[in-house]
């Protein structure tokens, strides 16, 4: 009796669980069906494709480029985090520096993971890697309006980015 009781509440668990994960890929099935409607459909201008093609074939060089160079970034802002957020919480800027600065590490790290995971697919131009980006996309988003300093630049950096994003996005095959 005792295991079937064990057994429901861990299937009730795992329905939870799937239960917010189809949530949120719904939430960013519509987000990115209304970013296809207004970023590429009712666009003031399209890209001509030879700008596409430009961008499509540079895009994964410049993220191992830009990966490459935030690594030390990532790794000095990591340890610098670690050693001044106390000294920060003495000082009296307490709890909005130390929480935005974690939020910015890590959705630095996650950002640039998720974009390198993308560049192998990006050479041969797969779908999965061009919603890779779209996601990383959304997770920078949400970092720069929960970081709280940076959230006007957040938007119009996710509103540029997504702009070319789904420009090219036509380039990207199964």
């Amino acid at each position: 009796m005792e295991e079937e009781i064990k057994q429901a509440e861990a299937e009730k668990s795992s329905q939870g669980q799937n239960g917010a994960q189809s949530d949120i890929k719904g939430l960013v099935d519509q987000l990115e069906a209304i970013l296809d409607e207004y970023m590429v459909k009712k666009a003031p201008f399209v890209l001509p494709i030879g700008i596409k093609e430009f961008i499509v074939t540079v895009s994964p060089y410049l993220i191992i480029i830009f990966a490459i160079m935030a690594l030390p970034i990532i790794f000095a802002a990591m340890g610098l985090t670690a050693f001044l957020t106390p000294f920060a919480m003495m000082g009296g800027y307490g709890y909005g520096w130390g929480f935005a600065g974690i939020i910015s590490l890590i959705v630095a790290v996650v950002t640039v993971v998720m974009e390198v995971m993308a560049v192998p697919g990006l050479f041969k131009r797969t779908k999965g890697s061009w919603r890779l980006l779209f996601y990383a996309s959304i997770v920078s988003l949400i970092g720069g309006i929960l970081s709280i300093y940076g959230i006007v630049g957040a938007i119009i950096s996710a509103i540029i980015g997504w702009y070319i994003l789904f420009q090219v996005k036509d380039m990207y095959k199964n």
